[in-house]
């Protein structure tokens, strides 16, 4: 009988042990403690750029500042290169990836995702003297004609699933990869939009759009590191928050479809 009470004890009381433990692992919790929000991200025009003072701007920045302000936090930015950024969340470098990530499978096996705050369109920069009979992507998805994008991007995944016999090129950084087009070595960079747009405005007499991509839409969302649901519900419910609100859509009028911006970051 003593045995039976003592397992009956265990049973009543390990609810709320695990329920502490899992509390106690909690990336919000640690965050409030804390009082500072670390944020992963890279640099993607004009998601986070720096502008002529050095310092980050952007719409990922908008929106990571506005999450710490309403959390009552500090915020503590930490740039972070794309090819090693879920790694370092995961290494606990920061508390959350606030950086263009598009959600995909793959990914949600090693992060978990909030809800989309955002979603990538993909656009299309071609060399006007290479790319100039090439009107649509069957005609780009040929082993001769060479396409560059930033590697792990959506611009990759986009290249891969829709440009398989396509020679894909993969770069580290934006500027590397439009240079390949600007010199002719590529025919075309695939990216989100509006890095696409402000290339050919720059460049007109070198770059144009081919056609518009309606093929692609991909969400985007904060990650973090698997089983953080307390996390993942606050950041869900603030998300929500702001769609309702129409922050984020005033955010992303701003910064993807606004010139004014372009002022504020350093000229070539």
């Amino acid at each position: 009988m003593k045995y039976l009470v003592k397992i009956l004890a265990v049973m009543l009381v390990l609810p709320f042990f695990l329920a502490n433990a899992a509390r106690a692992e909690s990336t919000i919790d640690a965050v409030m403690e804390r009082g500072v929000l670390r944020v992963g991200f890279s640099t993607f025009v004009p998601w986070a750029m720096q502008d002529k003072n050095g310092e980050y701007i952007g719409f990922e920045i908008d929106v990571a500042k506005k999450l710490a302000e309403d959390l009552g936090v500090e915020l503590q930015l930490v740039p972070t290169s794309w090819d090693g950024i879920i790694p370092a969340l995961l290494a606990n470098k920061f508390d959350v990836i606030i950086g263009g990530m598009g959600v995909t499978t793959k990914r949600n096996l090693t992060v978990n995702f909030t809800v989309p705050y955002d979603y990538n369109a993909m656009d299309i920069t071609a060399n006007k003297e290479k790319a100039g009979g090439l009107k649509s992507l069957a005609d780009f998805n040929n082993k001769a004609v060479v396409v560059a994008v930033r590697n792990g991007s959506a611009g990759a995944t986009f290249a891969k699933k829709f440009l398989p016999e396509a020679t894909v090129r993969f770069f580290n950084e934006e500027a590397p990869a439009i240079q390949e087009v600007l010199s002719g070595r590529a025919f075309a960079f695939v990216s989100s939009r509006p890095l696409p747009t402000l290339e050919i405005a720059k460049n007109p007499d070198k770059l144009f759009r081919p056609f518009e991509i309606a093929e692609y839409k991909e969400p985007i969302g904060f990650a973090v590191r698997k089983g953080d649901f307390d996390t993942l519900n606050v950041f869900d419910n603030w998300i929500l928050t702001m769609h309702g609100s129409g922050w984020l859509k005033e955010r992303a009028e701003y910064w993807f479809m606004g010139t004014e911006w372009q002022e504020l970051i350093p000229g070539d």
